[in-house]
């Protein structure tokens, strides 16, 4: 049974990956703590995982695809049974957080660290990333002094676990989520990095050399792990379809930019932030879903349809399209991941202002907030963990293990607390593998997936207890490598099973027979309240009942909710 955690990406040289380096679990999930002895805040986030059933053993995983082959040659996986996370016997810690969270730092934003951290908390939070806008003012002013506030957030909220990153301006595309492991260097190397290759200080249009500089960046970034100043670090694409100057090209250039020992670039938002932006007036702006509201432009791919600049279900249509541009990606066998995060600026139906005596260009963040004339509800914002949530499997509470966890693919992604836990696995031949994994088995070998779910336990932040209508398979052929690396469709990509969910409370278990698998394939999730779907962009062959396109102006995200997990492999030999 125990054949060890494998973990292709190299990361060995890490002393954080120690269990004496492990923080301490939070009470919450600290089993040894007497319910009694808990605030009613660490109460209740202890019931909801106990509920979920994700205390103790149970969620194990498999190692992550390599990053630089096909599946079918490159891919690595656990032993039989399940392999052992350290620190936790054969299971992982469910680790709910947001890697897209902005405060007083950013020209466009105005809380405090602490006030974001502390919501976070509030909303149920495990980790959280602090990433100020990428620009000259934040390079020279702003990086520098919000970490001592990151600090103070970090000692004084010792069941949270906050990192310092920055949304960096790609050159010659969108933004991106790029945050480090706590340590002496993290802020020298953000401080570098956002100088030498942020596109607010470097001409950013979609020219050849402006690509050349992001590669250049992430290699800087994979330079630093390397020589030791960091831990580790990662980057994350964000709203990727929003502009449509994300190209299919940059995704794929991002993603092989560094070797599988040090890859840095491991995904991108599936769902974007500002999922406030669509609710109606008078209640809302009246907006766009996650401010998708554009048309292409200039420096737009000029193959994206019009479908791609609006989201589906309150998820990016990289994402959202069955046999689109993420199943692609997975098609070549290579890991790219999806998250999901509040992008939190501005709060919906929040009264704060900034503060008197601004100064942003010369202090490099804005007054502290204080309190306005009444609720604003022309915001798009919700506060971290209110709306979306990105799960993660650790093998203890850390810094690293979070990181780790992230690199590896063990994620799902909820809106609205659509579901409280999920835990997939594929098995055949007296093995499996969980979400990122790849499970290598004998040529023509049965092989099941069994998905356990738990049920949303509680009222969610709108006060109504969602419903789980449907779970939905999706299967795709591993194809290898693309010729043309622009490309942006998965022909073999399609949902094989839909299950409808008749039951409210507690946990599910669904099964679905993939058969005996001759040739490399991977398969993902995801889910559904049944509230508002369509056929999918690619026909009702390959997705009968999907999500619809959010209308600008009257998009509830409440009335729509879409859990999505990452995929597991199957790799015949």
């Amino acid at each position: 049974m125990g054949h060890g955690h494998h973990h292709p990406h190299g990361h060995t040289h890490h002393t954080h990956d120690t269990p004496a380096d492990a923080e301490p679990l939070p009470p919450a999930l600290d089993m040894s703590v007497p319910d009694g002895e808990l605030s009613p805040g660490q109460l209740s986030r202890r019931s909801m995982v106990r509920r979920a059933g994700l205390l103790g053993a149970g969620l194990a995983g498999a190692s992550v695809l390599g990053g630089g082959a096909s599946a079918a040659a490159a891919a690595q996986t656990s032993g039989s049974g399940g392999a052992g996370g350290r620190g936790r016997g054969n299971g992982f810690l469910w680790l709910a957080g947001d890697h897209h969270i902005h405060t007083q730092y950013s020209s466009d934003g105005k809380y405090r660290v602490a006030d974001q951290v502390r919501q976070g908390a509030r909303h149920g939070l495990d980790w959280m990333v602090i990433t100020d806008h990428g620009s000259e003012t934040h390079a020279k002013i702003g990086v520098d002094k919000v970490n001592p506030d990151i600090k103070e957030a970090r000692a004084g909220h010792r069941d949270q676990l906050v990192f310092q990153g920055l949304e960096w301006n790609i050159p010659g595309a969108e933004h991106a989520t790029v945050f480090v492991h706590p340590g002496r260097g993290e802020v020298e190397v953000l401080k570098k990095f956002e100088t030498d290759y942020d596109g607010s200080l470097h001409p950013s249009t979609s020219a050849p050399t402006n690509e050349a500089l992001a590669i250049s960046g992430l290699r800087f970034l994979a330079d630093q792990v390397r020589r030791r100043k960091v831990d580790d670090i990662l980057m994350l694409a964000n709203h990727p379809a929003r502009q449509g100057i994300d190209s299919p090209h940059e995704i794929r250039g991002w993603r092989d930019a560094t070797p599988d020992g040090h890859r840095i670039a491991i995904g991108m938002e599936g769902a974007p932030g500002h999922q406030a932006g669509g609710l109606p007036k008078p209640k809302g702006s009246g907006g766009a879903r996650g401010l998708y509201g554009n048309g292409p432009g200039p420096n737009s791919f000029a193959a994206y349809p019009a479908e791609s600049y609006r989201t589906w279900g309150g998820f990016d249509w990289m994402t959202s399209t069955v046999g689109g541009l993420w199943d692609s990606l997975l098609a070549e066998g290579k890991p790219w991941w999806i998250t999901a995060n509040s992008d939190s600026h501005n709060v919906y139906a929040e009264p704060s202002v900034v503060g008197p005596d601004d100064d942003f260009a010369g202090n490099g963040k804005h007054a502290d907030p204080v309190y306005g004339d009444g609720l604003d509800l022309a915001q798009n914002d919700y506060w971290p963990g209110h709306y979306s949530r990105t799960h993660v499997g650790a093998e203890r509470f850390s810094y690293a293990a979070v990181m780790d966890a992230m690199r590896a693919g063990r994620i799902w992604v909820d809106h609205g607390g659509l579901i409280s836990g999920l835990d997939a696995r594929l098995k055949g031949g007296g093995r499996w593998a969980t979400l990122g994994g790849a499970l290598r088995v004998k040529r023509g070998t049965d092989v099941e997936l069994s998905i356990d779910i738990a049920l949303a336990n509680g009222a969610n932040w709108a006060q109504f207890v969602p419903t789980l209508a449907r779970v939905d398979v999706i299967q795709g052929q591993v194809t290898g490598p693309v010729e043309d690396r622009d490309t942006f469709t998965a022909p073999t990509a399609g949902v094989v099973k839909s299950f409808e969910v008749n039951k409210s409370k507690g946990t599910i278990r669904l099964t679905y027979r993939l058969g005996r698998v001759s040739g490399p394939v991977y398969v993902r999730l995801r889910g559904t309240d049944g509230n508002r779907t369509a056929v999918g962009l690619n026909g009702a062959k390959v997705d009968p009942v999907g999500p619809a396109a959010d209308v600008p102006g009257d998009a509830d995200p409440w009335k729509d909710l879409w859990f999505y997990s990452n995929p597991i492999w199957v790799l015949p030999t």
